[in-house]
C-alpha cells in the first residue's frame, strides 16, 4: 500500500468478488452516453429499414415455399438487390436477431443511465445544496440585488414568506455571511426524466414482443361462402357469410362490410359485421375490412366422382400488364399446380369470354404447362384425368388480420412518456438562493436562480424582487401613524 492510498482501500478491492467487478464494468459501459447514442442510431437505421421494406412474419419466413414466392414477387421491384436485402433481414427486420439484440442492449443502456442518474436526482430533491459562494450571485442567469428597508432578520423573514406563498420549499442556510435561504419548487419534477426513460423501455419491450410473437397479414382473402384458417398457431378459422359494398351517387365508396363468423378449433366463438374501422376482436386477434375483388367457385373431381377440391378462389393477383387476375391451388393426387385466370375488372381478353375461366396446369415442379384450357361456367370439363367445374363467379373479401401482443405495452409506454414529458417540461424545477446582509439600518438582499430559461418563471422572479422592496400593510400603517 502506498502512502497516498486511503486506509483499507486495497483490502476492499481485494475483497470484491470478480463477478461484482465484471458487473460494475458492464454497468459503467452501458451508462456511457456514446454507447447509448450509438445504440439509438443503430436501432433507428433498423427501424427505418423495417418501415421502408415490406415485412413478413416469423412463421411466414420459416415457410420456405411461401417465402420463396414472396422473394420472387419482390424481384420485380428490387431486382438483383432482393437476395442481399433478404440476407440482412430487410423483409423481416423487426423479428431479426440483430434487431432483438440491439433493442435489448438499448434497454440495458437506458436502465443503466437511469440508475446512474437516480442518486443525484434523489439528493437534489431531499438534500439539496443550500449554500453557495458570493460569486454565484454575480454570475447566475437570473439575479437581483435590492436594498430592503428592513433589518436583516426581518428581510430574510419577508423573503421566506413571499417564497412560501409562491409554493416554494424554503430551507435556511446557517453558514455565514449574512442570513441565507435556499428555496425550490417542483423538486420532484426532474424525476420526469426517469419516467420518460422507463417509458422508452416499456415501448421497446412492446416493439420487441410485437416483432417476435405477433403477426400482421394485410392481404388475407376469403371468398364469400368459404372459410380460411388464420394459422400462426391461433387455431382460428374465418368464414365469410356475405359481403356488401355500397356507393354514393357520384360513385365514391360509402361502405364495405363483411359478415364474418370466427371459429376456434371448430367452435363458433364470434360473429360480426366487419368494416374498415369496426374490427372483430378475439383473443388478441383483430380482423379489419380492407378491400374486395372477384372470386371463382371451382369444383374438382376425379373420374369416379371423388371430390378433390371445392371452394371459392379469390382472384387476388394481377399480371404485370394489369389485364388479367389469377389465383393458384394444388392437387395432391395427381400432383398438379393449377392457375385459374380471368380478365381483370374493366378488361377484355379475346381468349376468355364472360362466364369463362382459363386454366393453366403444371405437373409437379415443372415450368412448362401440360394444359391450357378455357372452361365454361356450369360445364364439367375433364383435363389431365380430373374434372373441373366452374360453378359460379362471386366476390371475395380482403381482410387485414393481425395479433399484436406488444400493442398494450406500447400504449402504456406512450402514456408514461407523455406523463414524464409533462413532469419534465410542464413542472420545471425552480431554485432560488437568497443572501441578506446588513446595510446600515436596512438590508441588501441578493437573489439568484441558475435554472434554464423559463418564460413563465422569470416574471415571477422579478415580481418577487419587487415585493421585497415594497412595504407591507403594517409598515404602511406605522408610517401613516
Amino acid at each position: 500500500m502506498t502512502a497516498t492510498s486511503p486506509p483499507g482501500s486495497r483490502q476492499r478491492h481485494r475483497g470484491r468478488h470478480p463477478l461484482v467487478e465484471i458487473g460494475l464494468g458492464v454497468y459503467r459501459f452501458f451508462y456511457k452516453k456514446k454507447v447509448g447514442l450509438g445504440l439509438i442510431l443503430a436501432l433507428t437505421v433498423m427501424a427505418l429499414i423495417g418501415v421502408l421494406f415490406p415485412q413478413v412474419s416469423p412463421d411466414f419466413r420459416a415457410d420456405e415455399a411461401a417465402y420463396s414466392d414472396f422473394l420472387d414477387d419482390q424481384r420485380s421491384r428490387y431486382g438483383g438487390w432482393t437476395f442481399p436485402l433478404s440476407f440482412i433481414r430487410a423483409f423481416s427486420m423487426f423479428s431479426s436477431p440483430a434487431f432483438t439484440i440491439v433493442t435489448v442492449l438499448l434497454v440495458l443502456s437506458i436502465l443503466a443511465c437511469t440508475a446512474h442518474r437516480l442518486p443525484l436526482l434523489w439528493q437534489q430533491a431531499t438534500a439539496p445544496r443550500v449554500h453557495v459562494g458570493d460569486r454565484f450571485f454575480d454570475t447566475a442567469r437570473l439575479r437581483e440585488t435590492l436594498e430592503v428597508p428592513l433589518p436583516p432578520d426581518e428581510a430574510a423573514e419577508r423573503a421566506s414568506t413571499l417564497l412560501a406563498r409562491m409554493r416554494f420549499r424554503v430551507m435556511p442556510d446557517p453558514r455565514p455571511p449574512g442570513n441565507n435561504l435556499f428555496a425550490d419548487r417542483n423538486r420532484f419534477a426532474p424525476f420526469g426524466t426517469v419516467i420518460a426513460h422507463l417509458a422508452l423501455v416499456v415501448i421497446l419491450l412492446g416493439v420487441l414482443l410485437s416483432g417476435s410473437t405477433g403477426f400482421r397479414e394485410t392481404q388475407f382473402t376469403v371468398a364469400v361462402g368459404s372459410d380460411r384458417e388464420v394459422g400462426h398457431g391461433t387455431g382460428l378459422t374465418v368464414e365469410v357469410v356475405s359481403f356488401a359494398d355500397t356507393y354514393h351517387s357520384d360513385g365514391r365508396p360509402m361502405d364495405y362490410v363483411s359478415d364474418v363468423i370466427l371459429h376456434d378449433d371448430g367452435v363458433q366463438v364470434a360473429r360480426q359485421e366487419v368494416r374498415v374501422n369496426t374490427p372483430l376482436r378475439y383473443d388478441g386477434v383483430k380482423i379489419n375490412q380492407a378491400y374486395f375483388g372477384v372470386a371463382a367457385d371451382l369444383r374438382v373431381e376425379d373420374p369416379d366422382g371423388a371430390l378433390l377440391f371445392d371452394r371459392g378462389l379469390p382472384l387476388e393477383w394481377t399480371t404485370q400488364d394489369d389485364r388479367l387476375v389469377y389465383s393458384t391451388f394444388t392437387l395432391d393426387e395427381p400432383d398438379l399446380l393449377v392457375y385459374v385466370i380471368a380478365p381483370a375488372s374493366g378488361q377484355r381478353d379475346p381468349m376468355i369470354a364472360p362466364g369463362q375461366l382459363r386454366l393453366e396446369i403444371y405437373p409437379g415442379d415443372e415450368d412448362v404447362p401440360v394444359a391450357n384450357e378455357v372452361i365454361d361456367q356450369g360445364v364439367p370439363t375433364e383435363i389431365e384425368g380430373v374434372v373441373f367445374t366452374f360453378e359460379r363467379e362471386q366476390k371475395y373479401t380482403g381482410l387485414m388480420v393481425s395479433r399484436d401482443h406488444g400493442a398494450p405495452w406500447v400504449w402504456a409506454g406512450s402514456l408514461l412518456l407523455i406523463l414524464g414529458t409533462w413532469f419534465t417540461m410542464g413542472l420545471r424545477h425552480h431554485r432560488v438562493w437568497v443572501r441578506v446582509t446588513p446595510h446600515g439600518e436596512h438590508s441588501i438582499v441578493r437573489l439568484a436562480c441558475p435554472d434554464r430559461i423559463d418564460l413563465t418563471f422569470e416574471p415571477r422572479f422579478r415580481r418577487l424582487a419587487d415585493q421585497l422592496t415594497q412595504p407591507t400593510l403594517d409598515e404602511k400603517a406605522d408610517r401613516h401613524a
